[in-house]
């Protein structure tokens, strides 16, 4: 297929700038494969679509401040995203003005955090070498700022985006975009899912840049999206594969646990526990094994998220259910509604 079918209008107004107050007063799109149609519902009703001995899989990556603004030697301004850290200190960013950040220039930080430019790679981005005072974590999450995606056009913090971007079960640091179907979980919800007779369990992939990165090819068989590291402790392995062998549902929370769990199913329908790398990447004609339902946001256009979504629930039928989105104004993308797909 080519890129240019997962195409589709928004208008600028329906991408949601700032959350709601409640989590779970988001809209939800409950899309059926089975009966090939979509139904206009509520997040806070999604235990009434679950069934007893479900195996809910989230997330628990949690976001960390991964923007930094700083100043360089000649006072100009500079912003920093952390991308992926290279080694002890040194990470790949994203920088702004990287045409001026040639090897050996300092930034600071404020009085505490500095960084030294050791290289620009191939593919553009900045390396840099930090330097703290005191512990490197704990000076990033001092000053560093939440990292809004750049279709959100506002500062960071007006909304407490600390906290309301982030999941409400995140505990592993170390993701710079939070994964966003998990942003409409609030307790009561968690404890409406249990008492359905369904089951919560607990995976871990720090959302990086690859999620996130442009297709640029127009057949989508030839686009690859980048690896990014999970893990799967004994206990979730062990739950994942008794839910197969029951034929229990897995209903995965996100596109991020989604490609985690199908890349580490083997070919005997057994998971394994560990630390793990997702190489694959989903695109229409991928046959899914291990995973029996999904939520999922409004993703953007020509995107592989929106790539995914549409190979797990069809692509005709997803496509339909976006222009019904659009037309019933639904918010869309991260800070916005969801959708189920069952």
């Amino acid at each position: 297929m080519l890129i240019s079918e997962f195409d589709y209008d928004l208008p600028g107004e329906l991408i949601a700038q700032q959350p709601l107050d409640e989590r779970s007063a988001s809209r939800m799109l409950v899309v059926d494969r089975g009966a090939n149609k979509f139904d206009d519902r509520v997040f806070s009703e999604l235990p009434s679509f679950l069934r007893d001995g479900d195996l809910l899989v989230v997330n628990n990556t949690k976001v960390f401040p991964a923007r930094l603004l700083g100043q360089s030697e000649t006072g100009a301004n500079v912003e920093l995203f952390l991308v992926e850290e290279k080694s002890s200190g040194i990470w790949e960013t994203l920088a702004r003005p990287a045409r001026r950040l040639r090897p050996g220039k300092r930034i600071d930080f404020g009085e505490e955090l500095t960084a030294e430019v050791l290289e620009k790679t191939a593919n553009g981005k900045v390396v840099v070498q930090f330097a703290a005072a005191a512990d490197l974590e704990l000076l990033i999450d001092k000053v560093g700022r939440t990292p809004l995606p750049p279709y959100i056009k506002r500062e960071e913090g007006s909304l407490g985006d600390r906290e309301r971007y982030q999941t409400v079960y995140a505990k592993e640091r170390g993701a710079i975009a939070a994964p966003t179907a998990g942003l409409h979980f609030t307790g009561a919800v968690l404890a409406g899912v249990h008492e359905i007779g369904a089951e919560i369990a607990e995976i871990t992939l720090h959302v990086g840049y690859g999620t996130f990165e442009p297709v640029r090819v127009e057949n989508v068989a030839e686009h690859r999206v980048m690896s990014e590291r999970y893990s799967i402790d004994e206990s979730t392995a062990e739950r994942l594969n008794v839910a197969k062998i029951d034929r229990r549902r897995i209903v995965a929370i996100g596109t991020t646990t989604t490609r985690a769990l199908e890349s580490n199913i083997a070919d005997n329908g057994r998971f394994a526990a560990g630390n793990h790398a997702a190489t694959l990447t989903i695109t229409p004609g991928y046959k899914f094994r291990a995973v029996d339902a999904m939520l999922t946001n409004f993703h953007l256009p020509r995107s592989s998220l929106l790539v995914l979504t549409s190979t797990f629930g069809g692509h005709e039928l997803i496509m339909s259910a976006y222009e019904h989105a659009v037309a019933k104004r639904y918010r869309f993308y991260s800070y916005g509604d969801c959708m189920l797909v069952v």
